[in-house]
C-alpha cells in the first residue's frame, strides 16, 4: 500500500536501483570467483615448481657423488635451489595477494600443505643437507639411495596438493559458470519484469487516459478513470475525473445557460438601445427644461411609470427645486416644490449621490413619503442627476404599484442620470458663454463710445456753452466760429457712429477671410477716397467664423485709425496663410513714434489697444511699427490654426 502512494518517479528510481545493487553483487560474485581462480592457478603453478625442484635437488645430489665434478659448486647449486624452495613453500603458505596467488580455504588443502611442510623440514631438507656433508662416496650413496624413496612420497604429497587445488578450482570454475548463467536468466528475467512494471505504472495508465481522452472527444462525458494509485497518474485520473464531471454539468446545463446569456444579451442591448437614444436626444440643443422634461416622459414610458418629477439645485443653497413634473398632482407638485438636502428620500439621494428604490408599503420614520402614498403612489425612486461628481438634482419616478429597482436598472437610471447631468452642464456653460461674450463685447463698445462719442459729445458740449456765452454777449463772429465748429464735431460724432456700425453688423456673409477683407477694402475705399491694395499668398484650412470676425474687427479699427490720424493716401493690405495665417496693414500716413516711451497707449491711441485685447482674445501676436514722417505697419500673426476650424 506504501507503493501505491510513493510517486511515479520514485517507483522507477527504487525499481532501478534494486536492480542495480542485484547486478553489481552478481558481477562483484564472479570477479571474487575469478580471483579466486587465478590465485589458485598461480598456487598450482608454484607448486609445479616445488615438484620440479626437488626433483633437480635430486638430480643435483646424484652429481655430487662423481669424483670428477666440483662438489663446491654442486653444494651452491643445491643451497640456492633449497632456498627457492622454501621461498615457494612460504609463498604457497602465505599468499601473495599483489600476483595474486594463494591457496584454496579449503581445510583439506591447509591440512596438506601442512603436511607439505612438515615432511621437508623434517625429513627431505635434513636428508639433502646430510648428503652435501658427507665425506665418503659409499656414504653418500647409501644416503641417496635411503632419500629417493622419501623424495618420491614427497613429490606425491605435492602433486596431491596440486590436484586438491586443481579440485577447488574446478569447483569454482563450475561456481563461476553458474553465476553467469544466473546473470544472464537475471538480465532476462530484470528486463521482463522491468516491461511488465513500465507497462503497469506507465504504459496502461496512458493508454486509460488516451482512451478517456477520445472518448471524451466522442461527447461521452460520462467516461470516468480509476484511480488506483496516489502517484502523478493517479492525480491525472483525479483530474480529468474532475474535468469529465464539470464538462458533463456544463453540458447537461448548456442549453439554460445559452437561454440565459440570450436573455441577458437581450437585457443589454436593450439598455445599449435606451442609452443611444437618451444620448442621441440629449446631443441636442435644446434648453434645460425641455431636456429635463423629455427624458422624464421617456423613463416614464419606458419603465411604466405613472408619474415622475426633475429636481435641480439651486445654486449657492441647499434647496431642491421641481422644474417638470408629469402625472403628479398639481397639489402634490406644490407641496414638494421645495426640499432641503437631507430632507426625506429625495434629500438624502442629492445629499450622499445615492439611488434610493422604496417601497412605500415599509414602515419608515419619513413623514413626507406620506405625500407619494396619499397621491396613489406605492413605490419611488430617487436617481441623482451628476456631472463630474457634482450632484446637480435628482429625478423621481412614481409607481402605483410596488415596484422596486434592481442593481442592474439601477446602474441604467444612474448612467441616465449622468448624461442628463452633463447635457444640462453643457448648456449651463453655453449659456456662460455667450454671457461672457456679450459682455466682452459690450465692454469694447463702451470703451469705443467712450474713447470716441463721449469725447466728441464732451467737446460739443464746451462748444455750446461758449456758444450760449458768446451769444449772450452779442458776439455774433465768436458764435458763428463756435457754430462751424459744433457743426464740424457733430459731423466726426456722425462718422463715427456710422463706422462703429459698420462694424458691430459686421456678419460672415463670405466664404473665407480674403473675401471679407476685400469687401472691407472696396468699403473703406469708396467711403474715404484712400486707395487701398489686397495680397494674398499661401493657401490652407478655413477659420472657424468667430475667429475671422475678431481679425476682420482688427483690420477695420486699423483702417479707422488710418482713417483719423494718419492723413494717407494709400493702405496695402498682405495676407499670408501657411501653418497659420499673417496679416500685415501698411501706410503712408504720417506715423507716429512707437518707440518704448511713446504715446501709443495714451488715450488718442484707444483704438490700438482694442486691437490687442481682439488679438489676445484668439491667441494671436499683435505688434505696430511706425516712425514720424514713415507711415505705420500693423503686423497680426496667428501661428497655429485654432480648434474648432471648419
Amino acid at each position: 500500500m506504501a507503493a501505491l502512494n510513493q510517486k511515479l518517479g520514485t517507483k522507477i528510481v527504487n525499481i532501478l536501483i534494486f536492480f542495480f545493487f542485484v547486478a553489481l553483487a552478481a558481477i562483484g560474485m564472479t570477479l571474487y570467483i575469478s580471483w579466486q581462480l587465478e590465485g589458485a592457478g598461480a598456487a598450482i603453478n608454484d607448486a609445479g615448481s616445488a615438484r620440479m625442484r626437488s626433483y633437480r635437488m635430486a638430480y643435483l645430489l646424484s652429481q655430487s657423488t662423481h669424483e670428477n665434478t666440483d662438489s663446491v659448486v654442486i653444494d651452491a647449486e643445491i643451497l640456492k635451489e633449497i632456498g627457492l624452495f622454501e621461498s615457494t613453500l612460504r609463498t604457497l603458505e602465505e599468499g601473495n595477494q599483489a600476483r595474486p596467488l594463494f591457496l584454496p580455504k579449503e581445510q583439506e588443502v591447509r591440512q596438506q600443505m601442512k603436511l607439505l611442510h612438515q615432511e621437508w623440514e623434517e625429513r627431505i631438507k635434513p636428508l639433502t643437507l646430510e648428503i652435501m656433508n658427507s665425506e665418503r662416496v659409499a656414504g653418500q650413496l647409501t644416503l641417496i639411495t635411503a632419500y629417493q624413496p622419501a623424495l618420491v612420497n614427497f613429490v606425491s604429497m605435492v602433486n596431491d596438493l596440486v590436484l586438491m587445488v586443481e579440485q577447488s578450482n574446478t569447483r569454482n570454475t563450475t561456481l563461476l559458470r553458474s553465476f553467469q548463467i544466473s546473470l544472464v536468466v537475471l538480465s532476462m528475467v530484470g528486463t521482463l519484469i522491468l516491461i511488465y512494471l513500465f507497462f503497469v505504472m506507465v504504459i496502461r495508465p496512458v493508454a486509460k487516459l488516451q482512451d478517456g481522452i477520445q472518448r471524451m472527444a466522442a461527447a461521452d462525458f460520462s467516461v470516468r478513470l480509476p484511480v488506483q494509485s496516489q502517484d502523478e497518474f493517479g492525480a491525472l485520473a483525479d483530474g480529468f475525473n474532475q474535468m469529465a464531471d464539470r464538462l458533463q454539468n456544463l453540458y447537461g446545463t448548456l442549453e439554460d445557460r445559452v437561454q440565459e446569456k440570450t436573455r441577458s444579451l437581450e437585457d443589454k442591448n436593450q439598455e445599449l438601445a435606451i442609452l443611444y437614444d437618451f444620448a442621441a436626444f440629449l446631443n441636442k440643443p435644446a434648453s434645460v427644461e425641455d431636456l429635463c422634461r423629455e427624458v422624464l416622459k421617456k423613463l416614464m414610458g419606458v419603465l411604466t411609470a405613472q408619474g415622475g418629477l426633475v429636481r435641480l439645485a439651486a445654486p449657492n443653497s441647499n434647496a431642491l427645486h421641481i422644474i417638470i413634473h408629469e402625472g403628479v398632482s398639481e397639489k402634490f407638485a406644490k407641496e414638494e416644490e421645495c426640499l432641503t438636502l437631507g430632507e426625506c428620500l429625495c434629500g438624502e439621494s442629492a445629499r450622499d449621490g445615492t439611488p434610493i428604490s422604496w417601497d412605500l408599503n415599509i414602515e419608515t420614520p419619513r413623514p413626507l413619503l406620506n405625500r407619494c402614498k396619499r397621491d396613489g403612489f406605492q413605490s419611488v425612486s430617487a436617481i441623482p442627476i451628476r456631472s463630474k461628481k457634482q450632484v446637480l438634482g435628482i429625478f423621481n419616478l412614481f409607481f402605483h404599484e410596488p415596484h422596486v429597482f434592481d442593481s442592474h436598472e439601477i446602474l441604467l437610471l444612474e448612467t441616465i442620470g449622468q448624461h442628463l447631468g452633463v447635457a444640462i452642464e453643457n448648456q449651463r456653460l453655453v449659456s456662460r458663454e455667450k454671457e461672457m461674450a456679450v459682455s466682452e463685447e459690450r465692454n469694447l463698445i463702451a470703451q469705443e463710445l467712450h474713447d470716441s462719442i463721449a469725447q466728441s459729445l464732451a467737446f460739443l458740449n464746451i462748444q455750446v456753452q461758449m456758444l450760449a456765452d458768446s451769444l449772450r454777449r452779442g458776439n455774433n463772429t465768436e458764435a458763428m466760429e463756435g457754430l462751424a465748429q459744433i457743426r464740424e464735431g457733430v459731423q466726426e460724432s456722425y462718422d463715427v457712429v456710422r463706422e462703429l456700425l459698420v462694424h458691430f453688423r459686421t456678419r460672415m456673409e463670405h466664404a473665407d477671410l480674403a473675401s471679407a477683407i476685400t469687401s472691407t477694402l472696396e468699403k473703406f475705399e469708396g467711403q474715404t477716397g484712400i486707395k487701398t491694395r489686397f495680397r494674398q499668398r499661401g493657401g490652407g484650412a478655413p477659420l472657424a467664423p468667430e475667429y475671422v470676425i475678431q481679425l476682420l474687427h482688427i483690420i477695420q479699427e486699423a483702417l479707422s485709425n488710418v482713417r483719423k490720424h494718419a492723413q494717407a493716401t494709400q493702405v496695402d493690405v498682405e495676407m499670408e496663410q501657411n501653418e497659420g495665417y499673417r496679416i500685415i496693414v501698411i501706410d503712408n500716413g504720417k506715423g507716429f513714434d512707437s518707440g518704448p516711451k511713446s504715446s501709443i497707449d495714451a488715450e488718442q491711441h484707444v483704438g490700438l489697444k482694442i486691437m490687442k485685447e481682439r488679438a489676445h482674445r484668439i491667441g494671436a501676436q499683435l505688434a505696430i511699427a511706425s516712425a514720424q514722417g514713415e507711415g505705420t505697419r500693423v503686423s497680426l500673426t496667428l501661428t497655429k490654426q485654432p480648434k474648432g476650424t471648419a
